[in-house]
């Protein structure tokens, strides 16, 4: 059997067998789907660290649904931030620049949003943008057609929300709350003929690890590997001696706070914070189901009289419960993103990136939060879900940072990347199977807030495949020098040390070329 198709082709007749019809209906129809701009969802989250997510590291917690993102697409190996902390990080992300560049440098500066931001750049273009979560810039969004924000930090619980109409308190948790908000936009909000980017912002897993009330009996049996440098001394590294972010120690870790300890007479530096914050935004079912999970833990806590070693690994063991019960709340509500992607048939046109703003210690180094340029914190997990178009499947071991996500996503909406942008587009990397031979080599961090909380001092630095060299200045002046292939933990500070004169050069005369490249005006305040 054949069948004639008539196509105006110089007014001649295209005979073609039905299976070449069929062939020919189908190229046109993926030709037709891979010209259509693509969508981008945007997914970030706050604190969330490589350690907590099973396709990184599987030691700790099953992350079923961020999974399904990294087996559908890719996941990158060496993806780092420009300035671990959460507001600058952001920035950074929507401007494509470094923080000295948009203004940004520590969480107490406003951001200015009349600047050239990423979200700008795709609404003129034609795009409708979506702002959906934790903003935490200090300012207003811009450039967003749709917003609906948390003030500041946010609360897990009943929490308030920001919108252009004003402040509204919505009843539930804040991880459902931010998801619905974004589905009720892909739904209800946007016009489906027009391709959109939607930032869906998430507050989980900041500090104090507020779980839903349905997971609270969650990792309740599970003991968690006390990571090998969990006693760290800090020799030779005279910045971490003097930091405040110790799991064990009581002014930094707050057993009622963070950890939910809280009885009627004990006060601690932080209980006020709870008991009138996040505990009192429980309504009467959650703290009853609050209650009766953590008074028996609580009366076997302060019956124990826990002290020394025995003390910090209790606080650690708890600390990695509590925040893994947000991350299983989090990984269902990506689940359900990814389901009414895939339910709607929007996955052909849509790639999904999945971020933190930055690592998180997960008591490495005996540690919480983050700040430092040591691997925990200066890495942030990236993962995305790809559409059938791009080749590239698997792991990408390059080195990218959090200024080139801007980038990408205008390239990928087919966009020209203005020439201030500092970051670079990662689709040669999605684009390709091999890697562009002449990818950057090194990135480079840097750390402003001090004084400051956890007192973690100012710092830049330089990273490459293998090494590592970090300036900590303002009230101090000292340097470090870290062997990532020998010395993954970092623990051994080897600048000064004999044989190690050329490697310190070569990564002086790279950081000094970085500084150079991006403007950074510290290069004039302590030249290399």
């Amino acid at each position: 059997m054949r069948i004639i198709i008539k196509m105006n082709f110089n007014k001649t007749k295209l005979i073609v067998p039905l299976a070449g019809a069929t062939a020919l209906a189908s190229c046109v129809g993926k030709a037709q789907q891979e010209s259509k701009p693509l969508n981008i969802v945007y997914i970030m989250t706050d604190d969330h660290t490589r350690q907590m997510m099973s396709c990184y590291d599987n030691r700790h917690i099953e992350t079923p649904n961020l999974d399904r993102i990294a087996n559908n697409g890719v996941i990158f190996r060496n993806a780092f931030v420009a300035n671990s902390i959460s507001g600058p990080s952001r920035a950074c992300l929507i401007t494509g620049k470094h923080s000295h560049k948009n203004g940004k440098l520590d969480n107490s500066t406003a951001f200015d949003g009349s600047q050239q931001t990423v979200q700008q750049l795709l609404r003129q273009a034609g795009y409708q943008t979506a702002m959906v979560g934790k903003w935490h810039l200090d300012s207003e969004p811009t450039n967003f057609d749709h917003w609906i924000i948390l003030p500041g930090q946010g609360n897990y619980y009943q929490p308030d929300f920001i919108t252009s109409e004003g402040r509204k308190n919505f009843k539930g948790y804040a991880t459902d709350l931010i998801t619905d908000f974004g589905l009720d936009w892909l739904e209800n909000g946007r016009d489906k003929e027009k391709p959109f980017c939607l930032f869906l912002h998430h507050k989980a897993a900041h500090r104090n690890w507020m779980s839903d009330t349905t997971h609270l009996k969650d990792f309740e049996d599970k003991t968690f590997e006390l990571p090998t440098n969990f006693y760290d001394d800090y020799t030779g590294r005279k910045a971490a001696s003097t930091q405040e972010m110790s799991i064990a120690s009581a002014h930094d870790m707050d057993v009622v706070n963070d950890l939910k300890m809280y009885r009627p007479g004990v006060k601690t530096r932080l209980s006020e914070g709870y008991i009138h914050g996040e505990y009192a935004r429980l309504d009467s079912a959650q703290k009853a189901a609050w209650d009766a999970h953590y008074q028996p833990i609580i009366d076997e806590f302060y019956a124990a009289n826990l002290q020394g070693k025995e003390l910090a690994e209790w606080k650690y063991q708890r600390y990695m419960r509590d925040y893994a019960k947000t991350i299983r709340s989090l990984d269902e509500n990506i689940g359900r993103v990814l389901d009414y992607l895939e339910k709607n048939n929007m996955m052909e046109n849509t790639i999904i990136i999945y971020t933190s703003d930055q690592g998180f210690y997960m008591g490495e180094h005996g540690w919480f939060d983050k700040r430092f340029m040591y691997e925990e914190s200066f890495s942030t997990p990236l993962i995305m879900q790809l559409p059938p178009r791009f080749k590239k499947h698997g792991e990408i071991a390059q080195l990218v940072q959090n200024i080139d996500f801007a980038p990408t996503m205008l390239e990928i909406a087919g966009v020209e990347i203005p020439s201030d942008i500092q970051g670079v587009s990662l689709l040669p990397l999605l684009e390709n199977e091999k890697a562009p031979k002449n990818w950057r080599k090194s990135l480079y961090y840097h750390y402003y807030e001090f004084p400051g909380e956890h007192a973690v001092k100012r710092h830049f630095g330089v990273r490459t495949d293998r090494y590592k060299l970090i300036h900590f200045y303002n009230d101090i002046d000292e340097w470090e020098l870290f062997d990532l292939q020998q010395d993954p933990n970092e623990m051994n500070n080897l600048y000064g040390k004999a044989g190690y004169e050329e490697i310190t050069k070569e990564l002086k005369a790279e950081l000094k070329r970085l500084q150079e490249q991006y403007d950074d005006p510290i290069r004039e305040k302590f030249p290399l």
